[in-house]
């Protein structure tokens, strides 16, 4: 791997060949930051990474600037908030990873799962003596070289705005500045769907009304937005599209819940349909569960109803699980106790509470074949899934009838 000559390398930074490094290799050294190498056929090998991939990485951090021409931003001071995504097909395992790698830079790492993160970096900006745009490619860098993955990083002064850089990065990978005097040109030409944590509905009726950007937004009274969407909703969405986004970053890890929902795309009264539906909730929740290696002690059943009207109960497990048995019979349980009959259906949400680690899991030893059997082939699918995609091998009843989006 090469890296293009660099022309004023921020304070703190120093490329070259250190004494002992082999001829070829590439070194970051960062201030108060252990030192990043990777040798073409050596420590790039060792970490099971190609040296076209960590060349390919070595080169998007070198363009880096041009990256912000191509993307209409140009370079400038940017904020201390980085927002990673991960490849979707990316581990649970392989995901944790990068939430430690993340903790190595500033302790302030937010999981967003099920593969996203949001980090705060101003501390570390003042720490390391560099901007947070070098952090963000170090991050980037260490990512393909230790653990094989490449991500993409936004990079801004508030959570909403670093997320929709992160969005707008071609390909597995990249980094993304957005400088603050930059913020609105960034913005305003973007659609209105691409509005972090705006819903589709909610940009179907901005829409409706003739409001097509996001810049469109920001041009109009706040008091239109706010009678289209609600005033709670219309003030945060306004905000957002101006790249105000006052939320902190809140330190935590892989979150002590995780929720499958569906929602159906007329009103249902089959009861067969019905409990098919919540068959596929349990199989997406237990391989959600297996893929961050936690298990639930608990299940809660929310089920939405024409008019709505909601039913919803909680039920303990007999002992923290994440296999698909244990919590199908549950969650059938859960159903039966709502006693549904011609209810009119229009959504089911079935949420895993109080996880714990996987590790942390006891496992009680069993003389019936035919559960260990179901665990054995439970294990295959997972493998299999996670080769051919999500959701390729399931239980015949799931493949009745496609749901619609929730």
């Amino acid at each position: 791997m090469t890296r293009p000559a660099a022309t004023g390398a921020p304070a703190g930074v120093t490329t070259g060949t250190p004494a002992g490094v082999p001829t070829g290799a590439t070194t970051v050294v960062m201030a108060g930051v252990a030192n990043w190498t990777t040798a073409e056929g050596e420590a790039g090998a060792a970490a099971g990474v190609t040296a076209g991939a960590v060349g390919r990485a070595s080169a998007g951090v070198a363009a880096g600037a041009s990256a912000r021409v191509a993307a209409g931003v140009p370079g400038g001071a940017v904020g201390g908030f980085l927002h990673l995504r991960c490849a979707p097909a990316l581990s649970g395992e392989g995901y944790r990873a990068v939430l430690e790698l993340l903790r190595e830079f500033s302790p302030l790492v937010q999981a967003l799962p099920p593969r996203a993160a949001l980090v705060q970096v101003r501390g570390a900006q003042r720490y390391f003596g560099v901007d947070a745009e070098r952090i963000a490619e170090v991050i980037r860098l260490r990512a393909v070289a230790r653990l094989g993955t490449d991500v993409r990083i936004g990079v801004a002064g508030t959570w909403a705005v670093a997320a929709m850089a992160s969005a707008r990065i071609p390909g597995p990978g990249g980094v993304l500045a957005v400088p603050g005097e930059r913020v609105a040109e960034f913005l305003g030409p973007l659609p209105v769907e691409e509005l972090y944590g705006l819903g589709s509905r909610q940009a179907e009726a901005l829409r409706g009304y003739g409001l097509h950007t996001v810049g469109a937004l920001t041009e109009v009274p706040p008091g239109v937005v706010e009678r289209i969407l609600g005033r709670r909703a219309g003030r945060v969405v306004v905000e957002r599209a101006r790249g105000i986004d006052p939320r902190p970053v809140t330190p935590r890890d892989l979150p002590s819940s995780a929720a499958v929902r569906s929602r159906f795309a007329r009103e249902e009264l089959d009861g067969p349909h019905a409990r098919a539906e919540l068959l596929g909730l349990v199989v997406r929740l237990g391989a959600t569960l297996r893929g961050r290696r936690q298990a639930a002690r608990a299940l809660t059943l929310t089920l939405r109803f024409a008019g709505g009207t909601r039913w919803e109960k909680t039920r303990r497990l007999p002992e923290p699980s994440a296999h698909d048995e244990d919590l199908r019979t549950l969650a059938y349980r859960l159903m039966d106790a709502a006693g549904l009959q011609r209810a009119r259906l229009t959504g089911m949400v079935l949420r895993a509470e109080d996880l714990t680690g996987a590790e942390r899991a006891a496992r009680q030893l069993t003389l019936d074949p035919v559960r260990e059997a179901r665990l054995t082939v439970e294990s295959a699918i997972d493998r299999a899934n996670a080769r051919f995609g999500p959701g390729t091998v399931r239980p015949a009843a799931t493949f009745r009838r496609a749901p619609a989006a929730a």
